[in-house]
């Protein structure tokens, strides 16, 4: 009997969080132990599959398939390829990370350990389903507790913050729901994505279906104009919301694409392509200069990840194999380097009580271990060759010359603006006069602690790791996306003219 990996992968955080019901709620010592090895546990799980994954074999692996609603051809149905793998790795190691950088937490310890882990399991579930009802129930269950890590645990207006990103997030799964509900009766009265993927469906229902999960999948990304709850979301959020926030949920939108809206609706997607491209260049630059002009650190990055995510958009958009891998490159890329400046930031405040540029200065002479990581993932942010986000880029901006030449010449300028605001903002924040009175430079701007450098070490090693070489991730990915695009009906061809 074959071991349940991916269901193990899926449901330990969930059973952690009912283990941490049985934990008295004021032993806070014990719930942030009982957090942090279920969640090293659960990554030490995804690292069994990377171990068992076949790299040549461009299907889905490790399949778990049972009944579930069977009067509604609903299954259980879990499966791995390499789209999904490195999302689930990346997930996986990210929280842990986030339950240490959560030590300073001192409102309702319990429930916000118990709120991080079942959205754990609601983000690997989305990563791994394969039966659209089931893809749908992890959707909407990552929405609840995401909702509460920023509405309870958040700064300012968090709960206004919550509350947009709620109502955004609900709008389009509903109309995704719509679409799916759709499908099931178009497609033969069946939830499961393979079946799906050979049902004959028509161009103008395709059209209109890509148009439903368009919607949830765009809102998520976020793609401009859709993007404006991303940035109040990532300001009032706390670190640990930050950090997943910006390094899974927001890949969710761009995985949704890859999974689903390609290889269900071919036809569909070779007409939005364009459309979708161009919205990715927008993004891009939007982001970028948006960027430019922002006074809170924080709101700085949030904006950035507009910018960086449109470049995933854009090679979504290319529709060839190397914009494509690049794009899911990308998001690892991201999720790590975004991630590692989301934690930095959080780290800065806890001694400035501050975001605001105008208000730091000088932080290199006081802490000159954070100013040397901090430009590092500036330098990772901003697509350094040698450091990971430069391969995704560059795969990206190649694959989508020869399709869209106009769209990836204004893409590099992505690169440029990226320059521009994490460069200026080092220079402001980290060289320059100190602005911190002298009473304080001892007592609190203390460099980085043991515990603090341990949080940062993993996503440090693996940008260099990926920037130096990206093979094995790769090796993984490509097989995929190009089965992908073979199943959404000659697309690779289409695009590649």
């Amino acid at each position: 009997m074959s071991i349940p990996i991916l269901s193990i992968v899926v449901f330990l955080p969930l059973a952690g969080a009912l283990l941490l019901a049985l934990v008295p709620k004021d032993a806070d010592r014990s719930i942030r132990a009982i957090t942090l090895l279920i969640t090293m546990a659960t990554f030490l799980a995804s690292i069994v599959v990377v171990v068992w994954f076949k790299a040549a074999d461009s299907g889905f692996q490790m399949v778990e398939r049972h009944q579930w609603v069977p009067t509604a051809g609903a299954h259980y149905t879990l499966g791995i390829d390499g789209i999904s793998l490195w999302m689930v790795l990346l997930t996986t190691l990210l929280f842990p990370i986030s339950v240490l950088a959560s030590q300073r937490v001192e409102h309702r310890v319990k429930a916000f350990h118990v709120v991080l882990l079942v959205l754990e399991t609601g983000i690997l579930g989305v990563f791994l389903a394969t039966d659209l009802l089931l893809f749908y129930v992890f959707w909407e269950a990552m929405l609840i507790p995401m909702y509460f890590l920023i509405g309870m645990w958040g700064y300012g207006r968090r709960v206004y913050a919550a509350v947009k990103f709620f109502l955004y997030t609900l709008v389009g799964s509903l109309l995704m729901l719509a679409g799916i509900v759709a499908l099931y009766f178009i497609g033969g009265r069946t939830f499961d994505l393979t079946e799906l993927t050979r049902a004959e469906i028509g161009f103008n229902p395709q059209m209109w279906l890509f148009a439903a999960f368009f919607a949830s999948f765009a809102i998520k990304v976020p793609i401009f104009p859709l993007h404006t709850w991303l940035p109040d979301a990532h300001t009032e959020a706390p670190t640990a919301g930050s950090v997943v926030l910006a390094g899974v949920l927001l890949k969710m939108g761009a995985y949704g694409f890859l999974r689903f809206s390609i290889p269900l609706f071919p036809d569909a997607s070779r007409g939005f392509a364009p459309w979708l491209a161009l919205l990715g260049v927008i993004g891009i630059v939007y982001g970028g200069a948006v960027s430019i002009v922002q006074k809170d650190l924080k709101r700085l990055i949030a904006y950035s990840s507009v910018s960086h995510l449109g470049f995933v958009v854009l090679g979504i958009g290319a529709l060839t194999t190397s914009a494509t891998s690049g794009s899911v490159l990308q998001m690892v890329s991201h999720g790590l380097s975004t991630g590692l400046l989301f934690l930095l930031v959080g780290m800065l405040y806890e001694r400035a009580h501050t975001r605001e540029i105008a208000d730091l200065g000088g932080i290199n002479r006081l802490m000159p271990v954070f100013g040397g990581v901090f430009l590092f993932a500036s330098l990772a942010s901003l697509g350094l060759p040698g450091l990971s986000g430069f391969v995704g880029e560059f795969l990206i901006l190649n694959g989508t010359f020869d399709v869209y030449r106009g769209l990836a010449i204004v893409g590099t300028t992505g690169v440029v603006l990226a320059a521009v605001y994490l460069l200026w903002v080092y220079e402001r924040v980290f060289t320059g006069p100190a602005k911190i009175p002298e009473s304080q430079r001892r007592s609190i701007w203390r460099d980085m602690s043991v515990r603090e450098i341990i949080v940062v070490a993993p996503l440090v090693a693996l940008i260099l790791f990926i920037g130096l070489y990206p093979k094995p991730l790769l090796a993984r990915i490509e097989p995929s996306v190009v089965r992908m695009l073979d199943t959404a009906g000659g697309v690779v061809e289409v695009a590649a003219r």
